[in-house]
């Protein structure tokens, strides 16, 4: 597997390969060119100058062996740093500034391309005339007789490619050079970087390895300042860790207070039954120990139920649940029918305050009325005996507000909040509510999030009142 360290530093290498290749193939041409070009532009000037030099000479003496002529052309030559070749049109050398040419010959292509198109470049040894290659510049020798131009020879100029090979020599070198240099620089930046940007991935992936073992106390601290992606993620990292904290925090509380609540009506079960067997509980209190033990395998039950329900919520949590339009002051109506016994049980009553005509909201039906109903029965378990239970619905901003309240104790105000978790019971309540388990809240709490809607909860001067909210249809 590579690493991110070493496909950067690859990266890298082959961006700084590339970039100085080009630039170094760019400036090798363009300085190629140039130099072409400045060394045939001063050649073709200086071999203009001795042509129309020669011109006269031929024209005036019809030779060139006048020293002075030669004179004249060893200065232009010079002056030039080049050597100079004077031809007939046959090609014969009749004058050179370098020696052993005299009595040779230039290439017909040379006297050819030079007498009829009027010019000649390029780099040649002339056909072995030259042991290395030169740059040559020709161009005709033309002698005016009245209104006529004839070629009477060709003069060519040749510079030496020496200096054109150290230019580029040096400039390979100091490209060469600065390419070290650069890549040097480029590979120490990219492993401080590459560094930079992985140490913190090595640490997240290490603290991953340990919440897998379990160990959710392990945070990744070091990088908030840094105030890029890295620190975003450490920070996003950090949450899934608190969440997961939470969870397993969550998960073992659920798994103590599960304990719990089957402990206490199991160890019932268990002791008034082996009372009843061994002979400890009377017999005329036999009838009382069995109600006793009927009581709670209902608790237990009731306890199943709910922890099914509740697995239900949790396993439909992540899908989108299929809402209907219905009427929630009939819904409601009819769970305070289902409810009549136990309110009228408890002599208490019902205030009904809900607008004229039916509120048509979006809901799931079912979960709806499950939410009414453990709101109604929690508010006739724990109102005070012979008083009213007030339930509500009304309109505002899109939504229906239906609210349940009821007059009893007051539950403190650090409590509130506690009410929607599991099993949790106000210490108030512990001695009233011998029946419940726990969960009718929580499982209200669950069902209204699936449904992107919300709960509140207030306790002030014995009443406390619970309102949710619906979509208006």
């Amino acid at each position: 597997m590579k690493s991110l360290y070493k496909r950067q530093l690859m990266m890298m290498v082959g961006i700084v390969a590339l970039s100085f290749t080009l630039l170094s193939t760019a400036f090798m041409l363009l300085s190629y060119r140039y130099i072409i070009s400045e060394t045939r532009d001063r050649l073709e000037r200086n071999a203009g100058y001795i042509a129309e030099l020669t011109s006269i000479y031929m024209r005036t003496y019809n030779s060139v062996g006048d020293e002075m002529y030669q004179s004249n052309v060893e200065i232009i030559a010079a002056v030039s740093d080049a050597s100079v070749i004077v031809a007939d049109t046959e090609g014969n050398i009749i004058y050179s500034t370098m020696e052993g040419l005299a009595e040779k010959r230039l290439p017909e292509n040379v006297i050819d391309q030079v007498l009829h198109k009027g010019e000649f470049s390029g780099i040649s040894d002339l056909n072995g005339l030259f042991k290395t290659s030169r740059y040559f510049t020709g161009i005709p020798i033309t002698v005016r007789i009245g209104n006529l131009a004839v070629n009477q020879g060709v003069v060519l100029m040749s510079g030496d490619t020496n200096g054109l090979s150290d230019m580029w020599r040096a400039t390979a070198t100091i490209f060469f050079f600065a390419a070290v240099v650069v890549l040097i620089i480029a590979v120490i930046a990219s492993s401080i970087t590459s560094a930079h940007q992985t140490r913190p991935l090595v640490e997240m992936a290490e603290a991953a390895r340990k919440f897998g073992r379990g160990e959710f106390d392990v945070r990744v601290t070091s990088y908030g300042d840094r105030c890029d992606e890295i620190s975003e993620l450490a920070e996003s990292f950090n949450s899934m860790a608190n969440s997961l904290a939470k969870v397993e925090s969550q998960r073992s509380e659920f798994i103590a207070n599960v304990s719990h609540e089957l402990k206490t009506p199991m160890t019932t079960i268990s002791g008034f039954a082996e009372g009843i067997l061994d002979g400890t509980i009377p017999p005329e209190k036999e009838r009382d120990a069995l109600n006793v033990i009927v009581s709670e395998t209902r608790r237990l039950s009731r306890l199943v139920r709910r922890m099914l329900d509740l697995s239900r919520l949790n396993a439909l949590s992540e899908t989108v649940t299929a809402q209907e339009q219905f009427d929630i002051i009939e819904l409601i109506s009819q769970v305070m029918i289902s409810l009549e016994g136990r309110i009228t049980g408890r002599g208490l009553d019902v205030e009904p305050k809900f607008p004229e005509g039916p509120v048509m909201v979006w809901g799931e039906k079912d979960s709806v009325t499950q939410v009414c109903y453990n709101l109604l029965d929690n508010a006739a378990k724990f109102a005070a005996q012979g008083s009213s239970i007030t339930v509500s619905v009304t309109k505002k901003d899109g939504k229906a507000l239906v609210s349940i309240a009821n007059l009893g104790a007051t539950i403190p105000p650090d409590e509130l909040p506690l009410l929607f978790e599991r099993f949790h019971k106000a210490d108030y309540s512990r001695s009233q509510d011998r029946e419940g388990v726990g969960l009718g809240l929580y499982i209200v709490k669950t069902i209204l999030g699936n449904l992107k809607e919300s709960i509140t909860v207030t306790s002030e001067d014995g009443v406390t009142q619970f309102t949710f909210t619906l979509t208006l249809a």
